[in-house]
């Protein structure tokens, strides 16, 4: 079963909820675990974009699509894997999703926090595009809102599911891992993204010191730019030019470190947010 796929050790038969899974990196971490012998639950919310000038249309019809070609790869591949369409703004989702995940293969052990509220740029300032010529509204109640529910809120209700669950049932094995973007000093013109990344990053803080004694590690990781479908020339002539940024990176790229977090290599690193470059 994928013969190319990178191997990690104490994934085989351990059960994982990957959210975002549709496409991009959640796609890829879902594929890569399954192909490591983990039974993946992947959950996802179709998401239909308004046309942009700066954006290409294979993103938008990525974010359009439902998993069932996802689970379709794996299974074909040997693997084993569901899926499940939510909305991480119903709080009721978490549990749905466990109890999804459970039913169909066993109690959770790995958590992938990747789905995020994006929808459209935001920023403080009078401007309607970004310098790659992507539309930007104005900060909103409706564009703070999604991010905040969804990357914030809703990765902590993932982890407060999981975590119940572990503990419950006297579990000491558990992985969690978010995606993040921004940082610090915020992220500008995407300032609502970045303040729902935040968010995520402090609850899995949190969780990393509040849960290591029930053998649960919890980390980030922050992708360089990633091409989910949204680069364009001018994204890559930005990379190419950029002291910060090395390369263009492919999801299955930011798969590999996100699996190695969940591997028993890995057992030793938990609170750490990990940029890639």
């Amino acid at each position: 079963m994928y013969g190319d796929a990178v191997v990690f050790d104490g994934l085989h038969g351990r059960v994982a909820v990957v959210t975002g899974a549709n496409h991009g990196i959640g796609a890829a971490t879902a594929r890569l675990l399954a192909a490591n012998g983990a039974r993946v639950l992947l959950s996802s919310l179709r998401v239909i974009d308004a046309e942009d000038a700066g954006t290409p249309a294979e993103y938008r019809h990525n974010r359009a699509r439902s998993a069932s070609e996802v689970v379709a790869a794996i299974v074909a591949a040997g693997g084993e894997a569901a899926a499940v369409e939510a909305d991480l703004r119903d709080p009721e989702t978490p549990a749905r999703l466990f109890n999804a995940a459970e039913a169909a293969f066993g109690p959770v052990e790995i958590l992938i926090n990747n789905a995020t509220g994006w929808q459209r740029q935001d920023t403080f300032k009078p401007v309607a595009t970004d310098q790659f010529g992507r539309g930007l509204t104005g900060v909103s109640v409706e564009s703070a809102t999604l991010p905040l529910e969804v990357d914030g809120r809703g990765s902590a209700l993932m982890i407060a599911e999981f975590a119940q669950r572990h503990v419950a049932r006297g579990a000491s094995w558990g992985r969690i891992v978010g995606l993040t973007s921004g940082g610090p000093l915020g992220f500008p013109s995407e300032v609502s993204y970045g303040a729902g990344k935040a968010a995520l990053v402090n609850y899995a803080m949190s969780a990393a010191l509040e849960l290591a004694e029930y053998g649960i590690t919890s980390n980030v990781v922050y992708p360089p730019v990633t091409d989910t479908g949204w680069v364009t020339d001018a994204v890559r002539a930005f990379v190419a030019h950029s002291p910060e940024h090395f390369h263009v990176a492919q999801p299955d790229e930011v798969a590999d470190v996100i699996v190695y977090l969940c591997s028993d290599a890995a057992r030793l690193i938990t609170a750490n947010v990990i940029q890639l470059r």
